[in-house]
């Protein structure tokens, strides 16, 4: 578990390290916000367009050669982005980035749950969430700093050397699989039945807008503080994503709370949490607006857990693998419409614009929890039956 754990650190320090660096790409490359948001969105959705076929693919290999694989692909990709001449090249790499970390997070998704047993199965999830928590704001932090002391390049070679390390550690540390059950792979029509029954779609909506609004406000806070009256800079800005400590913290906590309670319990107070936090975003006080985002990247990464862990209760094989990889798609075209909708109304609303969507993200989360707590779980704990 916590060989994962740290599989799953190294490969998110790459998926939002551009984020610090938006304000800064916006004026050194001579682009709109929409085309730098770009850089956080070629990854997100590379990974949306590649996870249905790792779920699919997954259970042909060894999880953990899957793994390890994808984190040395990840490893070329990084080091191979501090090459990019121009936005186009570097759209390129970051696409390449995000293909090997949907392998990585999709296989490791179905190792835990295959691993882990169910009743601690909340606080492995938590435990993989804080470790992907840790790596995204080491990411951002690390490519924050090396930036602004030198040139973005420099970052994406800094990064690629961690991926090595990581692979390296996760290659030597990581257990083989040892409870995978064999089993024929789902055929393709029962598998789609399967993954488009009501309560499983409403999972993975709730995926879909938890990432929205965590890319939408981390994505967009820095073009907020970078202008007056706060006026920020790179460096202070990769500061601001120490707020993802407190969540790494928080999570953990958060799963012996989900396998007392339940997945929908925890959910809906996570979602009532993080909606206070976003509004608190809108004081117009620099203390206001930190305390207001360490609420509410809290409070998503409790849900992501929640959500996953529901996941798990509603996917038994031979659908595991395949629910996973969906899921994974729809949490990261979430992110990576977050990349680039807020920016349609930024010119006129501004911050308050992205709140609201952030906001109207998490409502679209709590309908999904409620109209699925209408419907009896036994209806999809296993395979379907005929058709």
């Amino acid at each position: 578990m916590l060989a994962v754990a740290c599989a799953g650190c190294c490969s998110f320090i790459d998926l939002y390290a551009t984020q610090p660096l938006l304000p800064h790409l916006e004026k050194l490359l001579h682009l709109s916000k929409a085309q730098v948001g770009l850089t956080v969105s070629a990854s997100t959705g590379a990974i949306a367009l590649s996870a249905p076929l790792v779920g699919a693919l997954a259970d042909r290999f060894s999880r953990k050669r899957v793994i390890v694989s994808a984190l040395w692909a990840l490893a070329a990709s990084t080091l191979l982005a501090a090459t990019a001449d121009g936005l186009d090249a570097l759209l390129v790499w970051r696409f390449l980035q995000g293909v090997a970390i949907a392998a990585v997070y999709v296989v490791a998704i179905t190792y835990l749950a295959e691993e882990v047993e169910p009743r601690a199965m909340g606080r492995a999830l938590s435990l993989f969430v804080a470790g992907n928590v840790v790596g995204g704001f080491a990411g951002r932090f690390l490519a924050g700093l090396v930036t602004a002391a030198t040139r973005w390049e420099h970052a994406f070679v800094v990064l690629g050397l961690l991926n090595v390390l990581g692979a390296t550690v996760t290659a030597l540390f990581l257990p083989p699989s040892r409870h995978v059950r064999a089993h024929q792979p789902a055929p393709l029509v029962e598998g789609l039945r399967f993954v488009t029954r009501p309560p499983v779609l409403a999972t993975f909506a709730t995926g879909f807008t938890v990432l929205f609004s965590l890319v939408a406000a981390f994505s967009y806070v820095g073009f907020h503080l970078s202008a007056a009256p706060f006026e920020l800079g790179t460096a202070s800005l990769s500061l601001l994503f120490s707020v993802y400590l407190v969540g790494a913290l928080v999570t953990p906590f958060a799963g012996p709370a989900i396998d007392r309670f339940g997945s929908r319990a925890v959910l809906r107070l996570a979602l009532l949490c993080g909606a206070a936090g976003g509004g608190l975003t809108l004081v117009p006080h620099l203390a206001a607006i930190i305390f207001g985002l360490a609420v509410l990247c809290s409070s998503l990464f409790v849900c992501q857990a929640a959500a996953m862990n529901q996941l798990r209760q509603l996917a038994v094989a031979p659908y595991r693998t395949l629910a996973s990889g969906f899921y994974v798609t729809a949490y990261y075209l979430g992110g990576s419409a977050a990349g680039v909708v807020p920016a349609l109304t930024w010119q006129r609303l501004e911050w308050p614009g992205c709140v609201g969507w952030v906001l109207g993200a998490h409502a679209l989360a709590a309908l999904m929890s409620l109209a699925n707590a209408r419907r009896p779980e036994a209806a999809v704990y296993g395979a379907p039956r005929g058709p």
